[in-house]
């Protein structure tokens, strides 16, 4: 994906450095911000988990296989990386039925902090954000152009791409093998990733184009407008002043679409970006509409709610940031530093 120099990340500035991302697995820290604590009944176990060497994912298999359980009877918010140190919650439905003993149970790099009971599942998405502490090595470049750089994107925000984790390893050509008819998913969890993406394809080329044409940061007539920190959109037919300055303060931010049957509810010259792009991405585009995704819509700028950093020993850049559900922290580091992933 990242390959593609059609959808590969673009951005408005030169990137300063170069470095390593993932040498070792602690220097990548997840911590999710929960939307919801459990309440303490109910028939769903909530377990606090933190893991190592393992993906969301497969955590979840094991929880079902311990507890006994089909592995729809366990959820979790959002998926965090194999390697890396992680801290979520997940879910587990036991109805009329005591837990297990987790502490019996062992899987090598997985914790269990805490269990309590909670009466609905937890739901992919329904998360409060992510604290991310993460280390980049043997970093060269200008140091103090990334500084300058990083204080600009504390103010000013960035390209929200989509990250590699959202591609995973091959899932856009088992998209589009999918789409032709050659494959099928196993399963709904191989479903989602596909979908998903194919939908960051097209997302990723559209504000690359947006990047390119300046308009990444700033309405258009037709467009959709994010209100910052929510997921509540509203249609602009025309950009007054009001419009300008609170996009110009970072309240309100352009968004891309989530391509799915039904068009992606822009109008105008915006319409027009999104349908070329679509047109490129036929093959996605068509199998997402067949599929009946419904439309949405996602911001094209990030603003990090919190952005923090420090340089170790000369050549290490520790960044420290608070983003919210879909927000990727290697899409922050990546905006300064052409990165080697070590993991």
């Amino acid at each position: 994906m990242s390959a593609d120099p059609g959808t590969a990340p673009l951005f408005p500035w030169s990137i300063p450095l170069r470095g390593h991302i993932k040498v070792l697995p602690e220097d990548f820290v997840v911590d999710e911000i929960a939307a919801t604590e459990p309440d303490g009944a109910g028939e769903h176990v909530w377990l606090h988990i933190r893991k190592i060497g393992h993906n969301s994912e497969a955590v979840a298999e094991w929880l079902a296989r311990v507890a006994g359980v089909p592995r729809v009877n366990v959820g979790y918010a959002g998926r965090k990386d194999r390697h890396a140190v992680t801290t979520q919650w997940f879910s587990v439905q036991l109805p009329g039925r005591e837990e297990p003993d987790w502490s019996r149970q062992v899987l090598d790099g997985v914790e269990i902090l805490a269990s309590r009971r909670h009466s609905r599942k937890l739901k992919t998405g329904h998360l409060g954000g992510n604290r991310f502490r993460v280390r980049l090595r043997e970093v060269a470049g200008d140091h103090a152009a990334a500084d300058a750089l990083l204080e600009g994107m504390r103010e000013r925000g960035l390209p929200d791409y989509f990250g590699e984790q959202r591609f995973g390893h091959g899932n856009v050509e088992r998209a589009q093998a999918w789409f032709a008819g050659r494959l099928r998913p196993r399963g709904r969890n191989q479903r989602s990733l596909y979908l998903s993406a194919a939908r960051a394809v097209i997302f990723n080329a559209v504000l690359r184009r947006r990047v390119q044409d300046g308009s990444w940061d700033r309405l258009l007539p037709g467009d959709l407008a994010n209100l910052d920190g929510s997921g509540s959109v509203f249609p602009v037919a025309d950009v007054d002043e009001e419009l300008r300055a609170r996009c110009e303060r970072l309240d309100l931010h352009p968004t891309g679409p989530l391509w799915g049957r039904g068009g992606p509810g822009s109008a105008g010259a915006v319409l027009d970006l999104e349908n070329a792009v679509a047109h490129d991405w036929c093959e996605l585009a068509q199998g997402l509409e067949r599929e009946g995704l419904a439309p949405a819509r996602r911001p094209l700028r990030l603003r990090p709610r919190r952005l923090d950093w420090h340089w170790e020993s000369g050549d290490s850049l520790v960044l420290e940031m608070e983003l919210g559900p879909g927000e990727y922290a290697t899409g922050v580091a990546g905006a300064i530093a052409a990165l080697t992933d070590g993991g």
